[in-house]
């Protein structure tokens, strides 16, 4: 039912009054009707500031794409041959953003509406094909080497780079007989951890998700930056994390029903784990380690974690589904279930499942990251809600 701007009448009380008037006058009044909502809605958008800055995640010496204060986000690409230029990032179902030819081989757009808080993948269809926009970082992501945009948060300060003592990401190589390979692994190391030769560590092993890989958590989660913080300001006891591919048998967007977690579980149980416990200061106990996931990476986590309810003792699900009562009667349980979402995704069914774990018994905590939908803020929040609660015993 729609409304006329300034009215609280429906329109279609609105058609039984112009039944009394001469109808000769209807069009100039929904004439006008349109042009006072047009004029409505345009009022109600807010003017667009000019403080933009090059994105923070741009290349050396590249002033586009561009950040102002209130989010939106401004484009400049150069295609002299071009017939058209598009950007992925958009205000959602509006298929992106096209840009404006303004010079004989400049394009450039600011996008309608302000983008959402965080890290966005974002890429260029110029005449049809897809490339990267040479003017920011590259982050795997989609199956490939997505164009990468920062929008500042407003609590971004968690996982800012600051003066604070850092741990170390090393990356290594470990024998998979399963895989017939060589796999690699990204681990995290608490500051201090290269001198105290006497510590030893509890361990997190953390997924990405579906059509990304172990360098995400660190280039575009910043975990081992949200690990520093809460390091320095004594909220968590330091702990390694573990980051590795959680793909097996490569599976295409829209046939995951066809990706087995068996190669994974087998991977990351029966040859991981004893490689970085062997290679690393760890407590070598289920007591002291945890697995955790976003997306599909969470699915993982479920699925492993059900399974193997000796190897883990936190569970925790970022945007990766939930667990049930029923699934997980008969097993030992768990030190802590984290169950965490965006507030547009789907926050009643993530605090419905807690509420049903905790009256089943289980330690369980759930978190909704407000204003963010399946994204990285997401994550990065909920990791920062999640590591103060892991190896508290």
């Amino acid at each position: 039912m729609i409304l006329i701007p300034n009215h609280n009448m429906p329109i279609t009380s609105t058609f039984k009054n112009l039944q009394k008037m001469n109808l000769k006058s209807l069009p100039v009044l929904l004439a006008t009707t349109f042009i006072s909502a047009l004029c409505f809605a345009q009022t109600t958008q807010p003017a667009v500031v000019e403080d933009f800055k090059p994105s923070t995640l741009n290349q050396p010496g590249q002033e586009y794409p561009q950040v102002n204060s209130q989010g939106y986000v401004r484009f400049r690409i150069q295609a002299p041959y071009a017939d058209s230029v598009k950007v992925s990032l958009g205000l959602g179902g509006r298929g992106g953003t096209k840009l404006t030819k303004v010079t004989d081989s400049v394009w450039m757009v600011t996008t309608e509406g302000t983008m959402d808080e965080g890290f966005h993948y974002y890429h260029l269809t110029v005449d049809g094909g897809i490339f990267n926009d040479p003017g920011t970082l590259n982050f795997y992501g989609s199956t490939r080497w997505e164009s990468g945009i920062e929008i500042p948060a407003h609590d971004q300060d968690f996982y800012a780079l600051k003066d604070v003592p850092h741990g170390n990401v090393q990356q290594i190589l470990f024998p998979s007989k399963s895989t017939n390979t060589s796999r690699r692994a990204f681990v995290y190391t608490p500051p201090g951890y290269e001198k105290d030769k006497a510590s030893k560590y509890p361990v997190l092993y953390l997924q990405h998700g579906w059509g990304e890989d172990e360098t995400a958590w660190s280039n575009q989660g910043h975990a081992n930056l949200i690990m520093d913080n809460l390091i320095a300001e004594g909220k968590i006891k330091p702990f390694i994390i573990v980051m590795t591919y959680g793909m097996t048998n490569e599976v295409k967007w829209g046939h995951m029903k066809d990706f087995s977690i068996v190669p994974f579980q087998t991977v990351l149980v029966d040859e991981l784990i004893p490689y970085i416990d062997a290679h690393f200061r760890t407590i070598a106990d289920k007591s002291h380690r945890a697995m955790a996931g976003l997306s599909m990476g969470g699915m993982e986590t479920h699925t492993i974690t059900v399974a193997k309810p000796d190897v883990f003792s936190y569970y925790a699900l970022l945007s990766g589904g939930i667990y049930t009562p029923e699934e997980l009667k008969d097993k030992s349980k768990p030190s802590l279930i984290f169950i965490s979402c965006g507030s547009k995704e789907n926050p009643d069914r993530v605090n419905k499942a807690a509420d049903s774990l905790k009256q089943a018994g289980y330690n369980v905590v759930s978190y909704v990251s407000e204003n963010t939908a399946h994204e990285f803020l997401t994550w990065r929040r909920s990791l920062h809600e999640l590591a103060p609660l892991l190896f508290k015993d």
